[in-house]
Parts: C-alpha cells; sequence; structure tokens
C-alpha cells in the first residue's frame, strides 16, 4: 500500500500548480501569437475599408455606417483577444512563481 504522508501531498500540489502555471502560460501565449497572425480579420477589415469607400463615392450612407461599425467590431475583438491573451500569460506566470515560492518555503520544513 502507497504510504501518503504530508510532504507527499505538498509535493503533488506543487507539482500540479506549477504544470497548470504552464500550460495557462503556453496557452496565453499562442492566443497572443494567433491574433498577431490572424489573416483572416485583417482580410475582413481591407474588405470593409474598401466597401466604406465604394459607399462613400456611391453616396450610400447606410452601407458607411454599417461597414464603420462592423470595423469599430472588429477593432474591439482584436483587443478582447488580446487582452485575454496578456491576462492568461500573466496568471501563467504567477502560478509557476507561486508554486516555485511554495516549493521553497516547505523545503525548509522537511
Amino acid at each position: 500500500m502507497v504510504s501518503i504522508n504530508p510532504n507527499t501531498i505538498l509535493t503533488i500540489l506543487i507539482a500540479v500548480l506549477f504544470s497548470l502555471g504552464g500550460v495557462t502560460f503556453v496557452i496565453g501565449i499562442l492566443i497572443l501569437a494567433i491574433s498577431a497572425a490572424s489573416q483572416g480579420v485583417r482580410n475582413l477589415a481591407s474588405q470593409v475599408t474598401t466597401l466604406a469607400q465604394k459607399g462613400i463615392a456611391e453616396d450610400v450612407a447606410g452601407l458607411v455606417g454599417n461597414a464603420a461599425t462592423l470595423l469599430n467590431e472588429i477593432n474591439q475583438l482584436t483587443k478582447t483577444k488580446a487582452g485575454i491573451g496578456v491576462f492568461l500569460t500573466i496568471l501563467g506566470l504567477l502560478m509557476m512563481i507561486g508554486a516555485s515560492i511554495f516549493a521553497l518555503k516547505t523545503q525548509q520544513f522537511i
């Protein structure tokens, strides 16, 4: 039978916390990389800009208004995606740092 003592539980807890921090950090970096390299959003923004210019040239006020609204929403989408990536990256770093500090503090008692 496996003997589980408090030191084993602390070691498992620290390993899990550090691992979750690493996974969170990597996911945050991936989100930032994907949002920065998102070619689809750039293509959509350029097409909407072209559409708005065509609407201005042909005096179609509704088309220009809708295109401007769509551009604003695309910008908000990009900002939100980047914010989530930064948050996850910082959270992952904090979890890994916290696990490291916790491991160093508990090592004194072993």
